[in-house]
């Protein structure tokens, strides 16, 4: 560990937080002189408040370990290159525009690929007024349902959380072009390119 380049951070990290070296020792229960030796390359945490010191500072403790934080590339505002997450412990979804480091549970998510083949679903997508209403043919138990379905188009994107034994079906604006991807908890995540083609 570079401890000049891990001090340096942290430093920079607190001051963008408004804290003081002694709000960050009274948080981890240790002197403040100890932080400023940190701050001044002259000395690295001890092991057991990493964690804590990373909640505190609002960062990525693998990043602040290696005394930089690298930046995701900007979000150019093409919702296309949308990323769906889920996590395997308590089953939040989460969603970002590019790329990103995103954390559920304790753990780093990886984005969710879409299936080789789209799962073998009847989907039946219907006019009514303004709205396409989407009906799967798809079970919904407690071991097998679909857990969300999102409708996306290069500026829109609309999300819907399904639950077991909930009718699997959603409604969403009609939007021409759009992608429909929805998420199988068993079977993954399946995508059409257009959601007026997706009947199977």
């Amino acid at each position: 560990m570079d401890c000049v380049k891990i001090g340096k951070l942290i430093s920079k990290l607190r001051k963008e937080r408004n804290l003081t070296q002694k709000n960050i020792a009274d948080a981890l229960g240790i002197q403040s002189k100890t932080v400023s030796k940190w701050e001044c390359g002259l000395g690295c945490p001890d092991l057991s408040l990493w964690p804590e010191l990373s909640t505190i500072l609002g960062v990525d403790m693998k990043q602040m370990m290696e005394g930089e934080i690298t930046p995701n590339k900007p979000d150019v505002g093409n919702i296309d290159k949308v990323r769906f997450y889920v996590c395997p412990t308590c089953g939040n979804i989460l969603v970002s525009t590019g790329s990103a480091s995103i954390f559920c549970c304790g753990r780093k998510l990886e984005h969710l690929l879409p299936a080789d083949t789209p799962a073998k679903t009847k989907i039946t997508v219907e006019e009514v007024e303004t709205d396409y209403y989407i009906t799967f043919d798809h079970p919904m138990t407690k071991e097998h349902y679909i857990s969300f379905v999102a409708c996306v188009k290069s500026d829109r994107l609309f999300l819907n959380r399904l639950y077991p034994e909930q009718n699997p079906t959603s409604r969403f604006p009609i939007t021409v072009g759009g992608k429909l991807y929805f998420y199988c908890v068993k079977h993954g995540l399946s995508v059409y390119s257009n959601i007026s083609k997706a009947k199977m």
